[in-house]
């Protein structure tokens, strides 16, 4: 059990890969420090991740496969929670809350009005674990001028920032971003979703080889880059936006990517996912430099970066990482206490944390929100 000045928070994630539901189980004191308790990887069935990827695009009956799924992967999120909680000992009463984030299906925050939607019922979660849930957090910053996304730089500064030194943080789930941290913790960290981070990798060998994911790169670090197929890609005009930017699934979709394709003569696939990472690595270098000041935006900056996401497994794209930013110092967040697989759970464990303790992230930096605000809604499971 947590110490009485703790609290214990589950934060659950699908993320833009939707390879399974993230269960993280922290516990936070009363000046916000997350202890790391454990962690659960729960798979989503094929049928339900099926639907969610078709709701990602324009189709038929939107709406009532919205309110199926909805609750299904509300369902599924709650089976996850009883069976972390069996694994720890732990019951109903001893969390003080879940934070969900739920499965994005659409973000538009550029619309006019803006909005974001995410699957996972929140009321179903509740009921069905028996745990209060804070949910739905990036509509409050979306009301607020802001992007509603990305919501990790508030946590990044709140857990890895060094008095000593200027750090960057890169996610590298579906859609990577970046997160730069001054040494100074008073300034406001900056960042930014760079671009597809794996959600197209697992597209691409998933078409071809029918797994979710490439194992280290593997097949990746077998094929070619194709120099024009990436000046093709990297001409889209999400890569020449100003931040503050945030971006999805449902903006890189296999079709944007196939819209490319199309105009070239049939490509060996292993070129086509080597130029895929390559996509990844150079859209997330030049977040970097974008969002780091000089003199760490040079490319010759010994700056500490820290990688997490299911992108820190794959060495062929840190590989290349490295060879782009040969001085800096590439590492996982491990380095820094959270296992790169847990980060963005622990992000949500956290804002449901303050949530509850009317704590207000302050992410005008990063989302272009008018101030800061207390994001999330609260749900009773009473």
């Amino acid at each position: 059990m947590a110490n009485s000045a703790h609290e214990l928070y589950i934060g659950i994630l699908s993320g833009t890969s939707l390879d399974g539901l993230d269960l993280v189980l922290t516990a936070i004191d009363p000046a916000g420090t997350i202890s790391h308790r454990a962690a659960m990887s729960w798979p989503l069935p094929d049928d339900l991740r099926n639907l969610c990827q078709t709701l990602c695009t324009p189709g038929h009956d939107e709406l009532v496969r919205y309110g199926t799924a909805d609750r299904l992967f509300a369902t599924v999120a709650a089976a996850g929670v009883q069976a972390l909680l069996e694994q720890e000992q732990l019951q109903p009463e001893d969390i003080r809350a879940i934070g969900s984030h739920g499965q994005t299906v659409r973000h538009h925050p550029d619309k006019a009005p803006g909005f974001s939607l995410q699957l996972g019922c929140p009321h179903t979660l509740a009921a069905s674990t028996g745990i209060d849930v804070v949910a739905q957090f990036r509509q409050k910053d979306i009301a607020l001028g802001g992007e509603g996304a990305p919501l990790a730089p508030a946590f990044h500064q709140q857990v890895f920032t060094s008095a000593e030194h200027d750090r960057v943080v890169v996610n590298i789930g579906g859609i990577a971003n970046v997160t730069y941290l001054p040494a100074d913790a008073k300034s406001a960290p900056l960042g930014f979703d760079t671009g597809p981070g794996n959600t197209l990798l697992d597209y691409w060998i998933y078409r071809h080889h029918q797994q979710h994911y490439d194992l280290h790169g593997h097949w990746a670090a077998s094929g070619r880059i194709n120099d024009d197929l990436l000046n093709l890609l990297l001409n889209d005009s999400y890569f020449r936006r100003p931040a503050p930017k945030s971006t999805g699934r449902e903006y890189f979709t296999p079709q944007w990517l196939h819209r490319s394709l199309e105009r070239f003569e049939p490509l060996p696939p292993a070129d086509v996912q080597a130029t895929l990472v390559e996509l990844t690595v150079r859209t997330m270098i030049e977040g970097i430099q974008q969002a780091c000041p000089a003199p760490c935006s040079d490319e010759n900056a010994a700056i500490d970066i820290y990688v997490c996401g299911g992108g820190a497994h794959n060495r062929y794209l840190l590989e290349r990482c490295a060879l782009a930013l040969p001085a800096a110092n590439w590492q996982t967040t491990a380095a820094l206490g959270i296992h790169p697989d847990w980060v963005e759970g622990a992000l949500f464990a956290w804002l449901a944390w303050s949530h509850v303790h009317k704590k207000a992230p302050d992410l005008r930096a990063v989302t272009g929100a008018s101030r800061p605000s207390i994001l999330g809604a609260y749900y009773l499971s009473k």
